[in-house]
């Protein structure tokens, strides 16, 4: 029963009020990657890539309107549109613009947010759905950046959810290359110095040169795929970099340059400019690419999705997700060869996470907000809470979606979550979510319930020990037993 309880919590995301402990755990994990819906109904039905680059593309055009930005590729102008972009002082964004962020962009973000909670509220495979929080997490786009905005969830629902089924190698290209990841990373400003593109700016221009941009590349290499000290250096991000030179988004430019790129029509579409792309062949990790166009950053991808360094490397984030901060080394070994000899097969390594001993036998973590939201959800007696409700409490605790801090994502340790003010502001949530209970809940049988093993005498004492049934649950929701996993 003991095992029971970790399927739900430790790999899942918390038991459903009505759903009865599974009799198999390893089983009923696994017949969860099998039932695994990439597209449900609610996914789905959230606004598309092409509506969201449309109103981008509209609000672009007012930008460009009012002077703050030129044709794309032109980077100080550029520069100047990132700053305004995220409210510096002496910004020049008229009317029309803040009312963009406030209405369309904000809209499509809600709209992603509660597809996203709805999923992974209802859904009776809460593994599969952990694991897509994983890997959008691993896979981070920031609403930091205020154009993304519209973009985080489509990156998730396109480039994430459809892949973690299959090869690492798909994944990595789908999400690495996403037009949502191309914008956050500035993948969509970075010209090939020796590009037919920048040999042209230079001529009309004289000193004007369009400039490489490695942050793509830098993230890809570092966060990814192999890892911090996995041994690339600076000279390796460059080399990428070239090799990334030409992927971009048509559609949100109207400008003279876009026009000239055939990339002012198709809006929000994934595209490759040939004349953006530095020619030549170029040395990432000890190899040599000498493809053309497009086929050199895939080939590349495709190698580094296969790298020891990243075997390890995804090991070694699974193994610190699911089971410990420090995990036992005889489970990374195991992950990593896993990936080793299936090629990065990842329904394989999720197996093998399954039937590894270690996985079980780990004390747990303390569980992110992220994941606290979503488990009260899915118990909630009576009607689940509202996204905007669940939005805000997760705002308030720090792990509002789709909102890390950097391209690392948030934080995987129990040190980002545990902590004074962070269990302060869930008891205050708490409290705010008891009063909706229904009058007639039983809290302490509840426990029991969802706790048949692992519920301690000093909590149902507790519990026991409470006024109302509505202090109860507010007491259960910040319980060790319920602030772990």
């Amino acid at each position: 029963m003991l095992m029971a309880e970790y399927a739900e919590r430790r790999f899942g995301l918390g038991p459903k009020a009505s759903l009865t402990l599974p009799s198999d755990p390893k089983r009923y994990l696994k017949r969860q990657l099998e039932r695994y819906d990439p597209r449900p109904s609610v996914i789905a039905a959230a606004p598309s890539r092409e509506t969201i680059a449309r109103a981008t593309s509209d609000y672009l055009e007012m930008l460009r309107a009012n002077g703050v930005i030129g044709d794309a590729g032109d980077n100080r102008r550029n520069s100047n549109m990132r700053q305004d972009m995220t409210g510096a002082k002496g910004s020049n964004l008229n009317r029309e613009v803040r009312k963009f962020f406030r209405t369309s962009a904000r809209d499509f973000y809600s709209q992603a947010v509660t597809a996203r909670i709805t999923a992974a509220t209802q859904s009776d495979n809460a593994f599969a759905e952990r694991l897509v929080h994983f890997w959008a997490n691993h896979f981070a786009v920031s609403i930091d950046k205020p154009i993304v905005l519209g973009f985080a969830g489509v990156h998730e629902f396109e480039a994430v959810r459809p892949h973690i089924m299959g090869r690492f190698a798909d994944l990595l290209k789908a999400a690495s290359l996403h037009p949502a990841m191309l914008i956050y990373l500035d993948q969509t400003q970075s010209i090939g110095p020796k590009s037919t593109a920048a040999r042209i700016a230079k001529a009309r221009r004289r000193n004007r040169q369009l400039g490489l941009n490695e942050n793509l590349a830098r993230e890809i290499l570092e966060l990814h795929s192999l890892g911090v000290r996995s041994g690339y250096d600076q000279n390796d991000v460059v080399q990428l970099a070239y090799a990334l030179t030409g992927w971009t988004v048509s559609g949100l430019s109207r400008g003279r340059l876009a026009q000239r790129l055939n990339l002012d029509g198709n809006y929000g579409a994934l595209a490759f400019a040939k004349p953006l792309h530095q020619p030549g062949s170029v040395t990432v990790m000890g190899r040599k690419y000498s493809q053309s166009g497009k086929a050199q950053s895939l080939a590349i991808l495709d190698d580094l999705a296969t790298h020891p360094s990243t075997a390890r490397h995804i090991a070694t984030k699974l193994a610190c997700h699911f089971a410990a901060d420090e995990p036992p080394s005889s489970l990374v070994a195991r992950l990593e060869q896993d990936f080793l000899q299936t090629g990065g097969d990842l329904s394989s390594l999720y197996r093998t996470l399954i039937d590894s001993p270690e996985t079980w036998q780990a004390q747990g973590k303390y569980t992110s907000p992220w994941n606290w939201a979503i488990a009260v959800n899915r118990m909630h007696p009576g009607k689940a809470l509202p996204s905007r409700q669940l939005l805000n409490a997760m705002r308030m605790m720090g792990q509002q979606p789709w909102k890390p801090g950097s391209p690392a994502g948030f934080g995987d340790r129990q040190s980002d979550w545990l902590g004074p003010d962070t269990l302060l502001k869930r008891i205050d949530i708490s409290h705010r979510i008891a009063a909706q209970i229904p009058s007639d809940t039983d809290v302490r049988q509840m426990a029991r319930q969802l706790f048949p093993e692992t519920l301690t005498a000093a909590t149902a004492q507790e519990l026991s020990r409470a006024e109302s049934m509505k202090q109860a649950y507010a007491m259960l929701l910040v319980s060790p037993e319920f602030l772990r996993r």
